[in-house]
């Protein structure tokens, strides 16, 4: 077997020498640490400028070297933009981890695959071995995982011992709203290349997936004797809407596994750009967990229903404002619970006062401890007379799932100053004070009736007062009419210009992304989809709500995902603007995310 190695490296050398400058060795580039020391774990990682790779090969291992894990694959992509113009690059990277018996300088020969159409080989990596690792445990553990990234001859049965799946809730017993942590852990001695499974519809619960790295790292955990190459798949944070013992089915995933195939040799296999493996599905049966929900004890009237733990707060964004001008009332609850299902407070306002429809601002995120951060509501609200009033203190009410009982939070009250309006306000009546503040003056004399000497009926000025009026008539109907008409051009054109306007907006999103700039950029990107859906369905801005947008695209055809993929766009924008850095491409995701979102709805609505 090692001959035919030594004939296949050998062939590759010639070919290399004979074809020049077609095989590119520095496409492939490998990256590793250049000493360690006996017993240490190290990685060997190669990199490959293109995402055209197949047939790779790593070559011979000396014997003092022991691949514990491996290869584990993951790609990358990256766009840039200057001047205009975009830039797409990318590469994947093959990891092995690897571990150092015995003490030497060793050479690990060139590995190999066909890139971009061509057979490409590495530059061989030299490490050197010296001194002895830290602590001696490590050898004595290495025995015990060399089984841990075992790839078995082609037809041998995949064992539940060798490849499973755990489910662990980090509560079994809870009360309603309560939120549980569900997550799915894999265990596999195999080589898995491939997993896909998800969370179905579940009734009784309100479910929300945690974001976790798409490129999956694995560590070693031992369960019974033996150890396991193991990662956290997926998370889940669940909220029971109703009590009793409440299932959560099992879920059956669908995976991939290599297996060595001897009958094919490795030089004819590297040469036709196959490989010496085969992939074999298997499909992973993850167990049911049972939960039991307890119901909330009796509910006081006025509960939130808010279920963790809270704090509230309310303010005046001025506290001096004359008659008939608007005053923003914020009302913020931070905390941790079920903050999405918390219910609207509704402000108890002094009387004389108008009040709006309140805007909602998420700023949750999604942990294991379920929605943390706070939810802002503000409510735009006018006084229309002048005199000093006070905002009454709002009270919260929720159940505190530490001590298990009801808890009140009570904000301050708020004093507003209400002076003379200007214009429509400047005859506004001070009544704050007066007990009977809903009766106007009554007036005390009697009116004066005076008896008319002749009849005004079809007199010359009463056939004059008809005609001016019924002139003024008809020029008020022309000048509304045009009005009407100018104010519908003016709908008309914002609905044709929507799409123009976004992907214009867009486009300059792209060019801060490019930048840098990432509160600008995001800021630009949520400019884009709420100018969009407001341009298109002419809605001012105090109904661009998410339900209102919601129901607009619902009635016109577009489909549940496209919706679903618009909103998340709206909060992820939300979200990046308070929690800023985009470590995880995050930037990019959303612009697609929104690009996609509004270049569908628009086919759709045509």
């Amino acid at each position: 077997m090692k001959k035919q190695y030594i004939i296949s490296i050998l062939a590759v050398l010639f070919i290399t020498l004979i074809c020049g400058g077609k095989v590119t060795a520095a496409q492939i580039t490998v990256q590793g640490p250049s000493q360690v020391a006996a017993g240490e774990q190290f990685y060997l990682r190669y990199v490959v400028g293109t995402t055209d790779v197949s047939g790779f090969r790593l070559g011979n291992i000396p014997d003092a070297l022991e691949v514990l894990m491996g290869p584990s694959t993951s790609t990358q992509q990256s766009f840039s933009m200057v001047n205009g113009k975009t830039t797409h690059t990318s590469s994947v990277t093959y990891t092995y981890v690897l571990m150092a018996t015995k003490n030497g300088t060793f050479v690990i020969p060139s590995a190999r695959a066909t890139v971009d159409g061509k057979a490409t080989v590495s530059q061989a990596f030299r490490i050197k071995v010296s001194g002895k690792a830290q602590s001696n445990q490590q050898q004595g553990g290495t025995q015990q995982q060399r089984s841990v990234n075992r790839v078995d001859r082609a037809g041998t049965k995949i064992q539940g011992k060798d490849l499973f799946i755990k489910v662990t809730a980090n509560k079994k017993r809870v009360y309603e709203q309560e939120p549980v942590l569900l997550t799915y852990k894999v265990y596999t001695q195999l080589e898995l290349t491939q997993l896909e499974g998800k969370m179905p519809d579940l009734n009784g619960f309100h479910t929300q997936e945690i974001p976790l790295p798409q490129q999956k790292t694995f560590h070693i955990e031992t369960v019974n004797g033996r150890a396991y190459k193991c990662v956290t798949w997926c998370q889940y944070v669940m909220f029971p809407q109703v009590s009793g013992k409440l299932e959560i089915p099992s879920i059956t995933f669908k995976g991939i596994v290599v297996q060595q195939n001897p009958a094919i040799d490795p030089f004819e296999a590297f040469f036709n750009g196959g490989s010496g493996y085969i992939e074999v599905k298997k499909e992973i049966k993850a167990p049911s967990v049972e939960i039991q929900v307890d119901p909330l004890p009796v509910k006081p009237a006025n509960f939130s229903g808010g279920v963790g733990q809270f704090t509230v707060s309310a303010t005046l964004d001025k506290n001096v404002v004359k008659a008939g001008d608007p005053v923003n009332l914020r009302f913020i609850i931070n905390g941790t619970g079920n903050m999405k299902l918390i219910k609207q407070p509704e402000p108890q306002l002094p009387k004389d006062f108008d009040k709006y429809d309140a805007k909602v601002t998420d700023k949750t995120k999604l942990t294991s401890a379920g929605v943390t951060g706070s939810m802002v509501y503000d409510m735009l609200i006018v006084p229309r007379n002048m005199g000093r009033y006070q905002i009454p203190a709002m009270e919260f009410v929720y159940f505190d799932t530490n001590t298990k009982t009801y808890r009140t939070q009570t904000t301050k009250p708020i004093d507003l100053t209400v002076e003379k309006g200007d214009g429509k306000g400047g005859g506004m009546m001070d009544y704050s004070q007066r007990a009977d503040n809903d009766i106007h003056d009554i007036m005390n004399n009697g009116p004066h009736v005076e008896t008319p000497d002749r009849t005004f009926f079809a007199s010359t000025l009463y056939i004059v007062l008809n005609a001016v009026i019924l002139v003024v008539f008809i020029t008020l109907v022309a000048i509304f009419r045009k009005r009407a008409l100018a104010l519908a051009d003016i709908t008309t054109m914002r609905e044709r210009k929507a799409n123009k306007v976004a992907v214009k907006r867009l486009k300059k999103a792209a060019q801060l992304m490019a930048q840098g700039k990432d509160s600008e950029y995001y800021d630009e990107v949520l400019r884009a989809l709420w100018g969009y859906v407001g341009d298109k369905f002419a809605m001012p801005v105090e109904q661009l709500l998410r339900d209102n947008i919601s129901e607009k695209l619902t009635k016109c055809g577009v489909q549940e995902n496209i919706i679903r993929s618009f909103i998340e766009a709206i909060d992820e924008c939300e979200y990046a603007r308070y929690a800023p850095g985009d470590a995880s491409g995050n930037m990019y995701k959303t612009y697609d995310k929104a690009t996609l979102a509004i270049t569908t709805i628009e086919k759709n609505i045509k």
